[in-house]
């Protein structure tokens, strides 16, 4: 096949670690956006910064996963195609490309639907959509070589105040542990006396 696939992250230094492993497991090329001014970001401006990336990289498909490390709220692909102005679609477990047009199966819990979209596009995929491909000997040796280039967002026209803290529509005011689990209470059917329950 003749497409170049390009992989990107936002994050500190060792986020390369990432981008290196991916390489290695056959992507051709990487970019890296990092900039002090982005510590405390939150989606929406994680989105810009994506958005802007991609659109500079150059694109058919956005391939997301179905939720970051970190957040977990899974809305990312659904802004930045927002912000892209093309289609999405979210959370497929099997993603096909024919023909200028990217299409999916996406298993709910009670049904599995086919669906389709034009390119460019935006899709977000689940940890069903496919076998893992590990990194080769060969692959990592092969990704020394591969490119990296590296962004601040300064390259993508973004001013401090659009992002991090200052730019955040949204602020973590705390995080504290789960509770441990208590042993619950056991519910035995005592015959009749269970129809007076229901």
């Amino acid at each position: 096949d003749d497409a170049e696939i390009t992989v990107l992250t936002v994050g500190p230094e060792d986020a390369k670690d990432a981008l290196r492993k991916a390489l290695s497991m056959g992507a051709d090329k990487a970019v890296h956006v990092e900039d002090d001014d982005l510590h405390g970001t939150d989606a929406l401006g994680t989105s810009l910064v994506l958005a802007r990336a991609v659109e500079k990289t150059g694109y058919d498909l956005v391939i997301c996963g179905m939720a970051s490390t970190d957040g977990t709220m899974g809305v990312l692909p659904a802004i930045l195609a927002e912000r892209l102005g093309v289609p999405q679609v979210t959370l497929l477990s099997e993603v096909a490309v024919e023909e200028g047009t990217v299409k999916g199966r996406r298993d709910g819990d009670t049904a599995t639907e086919h669906l389709e979209a034009a390119l460019p596009a935006v899709v977000s995929v689940t940890d069903q959509s496919g076998e893992a491909r590990y990194p080769s000997f060969k692959g990592i040796m092969a990704a020394k070589k591969k490119p990296v280039t590296s962004w601040d967002l300064s390259d993508l026209d973004i001013e401090a105040e659009e992002v991090g803290l200052e730019g955040a529509w949204t602020k973590v005011d705390g995080a504290e542990e789960r509770p441990a689990r208590t042993a619950g209470t056991i519910v035995k059917d005592e015959g009749e006396g269970g129809k007076q329950l229901a």
